[in-house]
């Protein structure tokens, strides 16, 4: 049954926005790696046993002490033999990233492409533990290594950043996308407490409002794939206690849709109600689709049949469901809920802030997030279901 609103009117327009002239610049910002040398010291290691890392680029003027802080995405490892694959790449090694990173969308330094956030110090934070940055243990059979330590180098990023002015923030953004956004809703409230009291501390999640919902087969295979990436990683310790005490399975809690209500910080959820991840991994998996009926569906989302859209647009009702309470009960909340088949809007420019990009009631997601983050008015958008939006980026 479709989701009814109460006092938030689901709409969208295809009216296009005119912007300062010089948005579509070519110019790049790459910002050079910073590797924290004393990482060791706490035992933050990436999985190949190489030293954690971030890329900051330093605020300015009204924004200089502000800060925005990052969570690079990248999908996890949940056993031993994908996460040792995982360790022998730029997923589980800093020596084998790229030292420079390019800084766009919610990330640019721009005010013509970043309106609210272009001179705050900004921070990506390097993803390389494979656990969403919660994992602590370790695995060693005598000839492999594997760090799962995830936790400890969060710690070490922030307790580095903290004498470099994070420590005296006026405002702070946490943020990121897929299993950075994950890490948001993860972290938010442990980011809160390096802060001090009279920091403006919000949390961001792009993308990484996961479902535990069953797929097309109606095997739960998010849910055992989480429950091994848990196990493994040891990440059931720092899970929020409040959420595990009170459910019967203590790793549910790495799903946002039971951590939601005993996240302090005011939080935006940001998320297509199609996820293209969530469409091709808890939807419709390889292991439930094993003789490919979807995989037309899956390239192109108007080579969908009748009976496929119906079960597409019952997902969508499944995460409005999920956001419900948070959705109308949350006087701080901010909501930016789309219709695209898309994965993570925040960083990509064309999606962040452009001529182009998609909208909800006449707002981009930059002008939606700065609404929101400044308090300028409540922003809780969500769309009207597949296909009525024009604005759309189908990233599939």
């Amino acid at each position: 049954m479709e989701l009814q609103a109460v006092t938030i009117v689901f709409i969208v327009t295809g009216l296009l926005i005119t912007y300062a002239a010089g948005i579509m610049s070519d110019d790049r910002l790459l910002v050079n790696m910073t590797i924290i040398r004393n990482a060791g010291a706490i035992g933050a290691y990436c999985l190949d046993g190489s030293l954690p890392a971030y890329h900051i680029h330093t605020g300015f003027g009204a924004g200089a002490n502000n800060w925005l802080l990052q969570f690079e995405g990248g999908g996890w490892c949940n056993d031993i033999e994908t996460c040792a694959d995982r360790a022998q790449t730029r997923r589980g090694s800093t020596r084998l990233m790229n030292k420079l990173e390019t800084f766009s969308g919610i990330l640019s330094n721009n005010a013509s492409l970043n309106p609210d956030f272009y001179n705050w110090n900004r921070v990506k934070l390097r993803y390389c533990d494979g656990g969403s940055f919660a994992g602590d243990s370790e695995f060693d059979n005598g000839t492999l290594v594997l760090y799962f330590r995830g936790q400890r180098i969060w710690q070490a990023i922030i307790e580095d950043l903290l004498p470099k002015g994070l420590g005296l923030a006026n405002k702070a953004l946490l943020s990121g996308c897929s299993a950075g956004g994950l890490a948001s809703y993860l972290h938010c409230n442990n980011f809160s407490s390096y802060l001090p009291d009279t920091t403006a501390v919000k949390c961001l999640g792009d993308a990484g409002f996961f479902l535990d919902s069953p797929d097309i087969s109606m095997a739960h295979t998010q849910r055992t794939f989480f429950q091994h990436l848990v196990t493994l990683q040891g990440i059931e310790k720092n899970l929020d206690e409040n959420c595990t005490s009170s459910i019967s399975d203590p790793k549910q809690c790495i799903f946002p849709q039971y951590l939601l209500k005993y996240i302090s910080p005011p939080l935006f959820i940001l998320n297509s109600a199609y996820d293209v991840y969530q469409f091709h991994h808890i939807l419709v998996p390889p292991s439930a689709d094993p003789h490919g009926h979807w995989n037309r569906c899956k390239l192109n989302p108007k080579a969908c049949l009748p009976d496929q859209i119906r079960l597409l647009h019952d997902f969508r009702v499944e995460m409005l469901t999920a956001v419900r309470s948070f959705l109308y009960n949350s006087s701080t909340g901010g909501v930016f809920i789309n219709s695209c088949f898309a994965h993570c809007q925040s960083e990509s420019q064309d999606t962040w802030f452009a001529l182009d990009s998609p909208q909800l009631s006449n707002e981009t997601i930059a002008e939606s997030v700065g609404d929101w983050y400044f308090s300028r008015m409540v922003s809780k958008k969500v769309d009207c279901r597949y296909p009525c939006d024009t604005t759309c980026h189908n990233l599939i």
